[in-house]
Parts: C-alpha cells; structure tokens; sequence
C-alpha cells in the first residue's frame, strides 16, 4: 500500500542537516572570482577579513568542499525554530483546478518572519566566536535587519542597521522590532556617514536603495572598533548558510519519493531561492535531474531579466569589491515598491553564473499582478505572504494553470520565504487600489549601466 502523503511533512530535529552543501563544488564552471577594483586582481583573505567575520570569508573563498559541517552552537540555534514545514498546498489547488501538486517550503514562522535567521544566526555567531562587540547591516523591508537583530540578541553584539528610507516609512513596526531587540536603526541614506551625505547632496529627496544602505553600513564598520559589516544575501556564504532550506526540503520530498518538476522561488539578492534550489540544482548539475528552475524577480528591478552580467560594485559609493553578476548598474535606484527586499540592483554570483549558463529561468512581474496572487493563495492557504514571497506564488499559480491547459501533473515546488504580517501598508495599499507598477523605461536603465565601471568584462 501506498505511503499516505501528510498536508504538512514535518521533519525531525535528528533529520536535519549537520553540513552546509556548497553548490559550487558541483557547478564545472565557477563564479568569476571577487575582484580589488585598485588591482582588478582577485581579492585576498586579508582584505576581505577588513570588512567581514574571518569565518565568513573563509567560506566564501571555498569553492571546492561540498560539505561543510555546521558548528554544534550554530545547530543548537536552528533548533530554536527548525526544521519548518514543508506544506501541500492543495487547497490552493483546489480553487485553481489544476491537475498539478504545489509544496512549498514555509520559512515563516520564526520571530523574525523569514528565512533570514538562517544566516543571521551563524554570522552573529562567528562573530561572537572572533572576540567582535559590534555589527553593521543594511536591510530593506526589514526581514534582515530584524533576524540580524535576534541573533544579536541572542549572542549580546552592539548592532546598527542602515533601512533604505522608503522601507523605514512604509514598515514602522520592522523598525520597532528591531529597535526592541537593541538594534540602533538609522534611515539611509542618512548625514551619519560620508557615503550617505554625498547621496543626499545629489538627490535630498531619494529614498534611498539597499546599495546606498550597503555604502553606509560598510562605512561604518570599517570606522569601528572590534566591529564588521554582516550581509544577508548576495555573497556566496550567504547562500551557503541557506542551504539548510533546500536540504530540509529534498529530505522531506525524498520520505515520500516525490521528485519536483519545477522549483521557483523569488530574488532580489538571491539567498532565499539559492538556498531553496541547491540541493536540486546539485542533482541537475550532475544529469540527474531534469527539473526547471525559475527565478522571479519585481519589473520595477529587474536584474535577471533587464540587467547585464559584468563586474560591478556591490554598492552605490563605490566601496565594495567587484562582483560579476547580472547588475542594473550600482547607480541604479528602483521605484519604491512594496517589496522592500527585492529591490537591491544586483544579484549573487552564483545564480548569475547559472542563469548565464543556462540553467534558470527568470521572469519579472508587476506588483498588482503580484498581490493578486498573494490574495488568491492568502484566500486559499490562509497564510498572509510577504510581497517578496508573493513573487513565487505569482509563477506557481501560473505554472498551475498551464497544467490545467495541458493536463499534465506536474509537482511544483516553491519557496514561502516570509511572512506579510508587517507589510499591511502594502495590502492596504492594495485595498484601497493605489498600488503603481512602475516599470523603468530603457532610459532608466541607460543610467544605471551608466554606472558600472569601465573595465575588462573577460578579466
């Protein structure tokens, strides 16, 4: 008899995993390495050491171990809010009448309201571990900053938190909860920093992007003692910590012999759905998989769909190292819509490197498009999604109905990477009809390429 398939698979705490699984060691061609924009040579440990945890840069440097051990104080952290579940979504299916069947993996239900703490965590960790007092961040719709703020929290570090101005507005609360957790949080771009001045001295109406929140945070750190910047998304380390999603996922899958067809998940940096996808785009890489991957990414930044793959700063002052990945430009400032955290102007090196080469897909939507989505699944599921999330159920549900066109059953998998329930601005923004879909026009663009710097695209 056929194993009965739960609404909700539930993983136990001996399930999960004990490695971080680095995709590169299975991608035949790597990322291009970070480069010193004085040099255009690779980056050394040490310089990046000046900026990050050594740990982090310890992981960031490793392109060839598969499996990396997750420290024993790391895994007791996770146990505080892990495993999460992994849901069929089936009254969702029911409402669409689609032959297919929907999972998604729900990294909701933490304090902080995301997937963020599954890196938050280990980088407040090693810099506990490093003999570090302090931590900079930026965040955009607060995910970030609110899960860095609990592991800091958690392992008594001093954290200031840089919050793209538009999102600071539109999400007090984000604010409030870091606040309430110690975090000192400041408007970017703000007159606390260089960087911030000379971007309100060229536009004293922005409202600033997580690369003008990027410039100030690093700015800050690299001034003070015992202190280092913290990213949450974008960098390979990052994704690595992530990892822990599509682990728990594939296990869950794999008890009940389910192997998903598609796997969407959305991105503005790109950590949520690296680390939904690695485990399976690991299989694929191998010719063991045939699934599609599909990337979903807001029109109004659309660094997959509209952008260009060159090297590019990862900041709007020009501070960082040269990353090379699809890029709008580090000038670029995006519309201020409601998806606060998919509204960086780049995208991880990774997922650049495999859509370069082939491997995802990605679309861009428009916001009322994407609420619309939220609302159907919201009606159906009874969860209310984060906007960013909103994005992969947007591609689920059409995905869903071109089964239903085809007849085909196909299993869909996405990410639920947070949840709405400090975006109500947004829905009610959506209520009352007010919602834009500014899209950049080409001229748009042409100014943020304008912005990316001149050099060797082959180095």
């Amino acid at each position: 008899m056929a194993q009965s398939i739960p609404t909700r698979i539930y993983l136990t705490e001996e399930e999960m995993p004990i490695n971080w699984y680095n995709l590169r060691a299975d991608m035949k061609e790597k990322p291009d390495p970070i480069l010193h924009p004085g040099t255009l040579e690779p980056v050394s440990a040490e310089l990046m050491e000046g900026i990050f945890c050594k740990e982090s840069v310890k992981q960031e440097m490793d392109k060839t171990t598969r499996d990396i051990p997750i420290p024993e104080g790391i895994q007791n952290f996770y146990r505080a809010f892990r495993p999460s579940a992994l849901i069929r979504a089936s009254y969702l299916e029911k409402a669409l009448g689609t032959p297919a069947e929907i999972y998604y993996k729900f990294e909701g239900t933490n304090t902080s309201g995301s997937h963020k703490l599954n890196s938050a965590g280990p980088q407040a960790f090693y810099a506990k571990e490093e003999g570090l007092t302090n931590l900079t961040t930026e965040t955009g719709a607060g995910q970030w900053g609110t899960a860095l703020a609990m592991a800091c929290g958690f392992y008594n570090l001093d954290l200031t938190v840089y919050m793209v101005k538009v999102s600071s507005e539109q999400k007090p609360y984000r604010k409030a909860v870091m606040e309430t957790y110690g975090a000192k949080v400041i408007p970017s771009p703000s007159d606390t920093t260089q960087a911030g001045k000379k971007i309100l001295e060229s536009d004293p109406n922005t409202g600033g992007s997580l690369g003008c929140a990027i410039s100030e945070a690093v700015e800050k750190a690299v001034q003070t003692e015992k202190c280092r910047y913290v990213l949450g998304s974008v960098l390979d380390h990052v994704l690595l910590h992530q990892s822990v999603i599509g682990l728990e996922t594939k296990t869950a899958l794999d008890k009940f012999g389910i192997k998903p067809d598609i796997i969407i998940g959305c991105a503005g940096g790109g950590s949520n759905f690296g680390g939904l996808i690695a485990p399976f785009m690991g299989e694929k890489l191998n010719g063991k998989s045939s699934a599609r991957f599909i990337v979903v990414e807001p029109a109004s930044c659309p660094s997959f769909t509209r952008g260009r793959y060159v090297y590019d700063f990862g900041d709007t002052a020009k501070m960082t190292p040269l990353i090379r990945m699809m890029t709008l430009g580090n000038g670029y400032i995006p519309s201020p819509n409601h998806a606060g955290g998919l509204r960086f102007h780049g995208m991880s090196p990774i997922l650049s490197k495999l859509y370069h080469d082939g491997y995802l897909e990605a679309r861009a939507e428009n916001q009322t498009d994407v609420f619309d989505a939220a609302i159907r699944f919201m009606k159906s599921e009874g969860i209310l999604p984060a906007p960013e999330s909103s994005h992969a159920i947007k591609a689920a549900i059409d995905e869903a109905l071109e089964c239903k066109k085809t007849g085909e059953k196909k299993i869909i998998l996405f990410g639920l990477s947070g949840t709405g329930y400090f975006d109500l601005s947004a829905y009610m923004a959506y209520n009352a009809k007010t919602l834009s879909d500014k899209v950049p026009t080409d001229a748009d663009l042409e100014k943020g390429f304008a912005t990316i710097p001149d050099i060797p695209q082959n180095k």
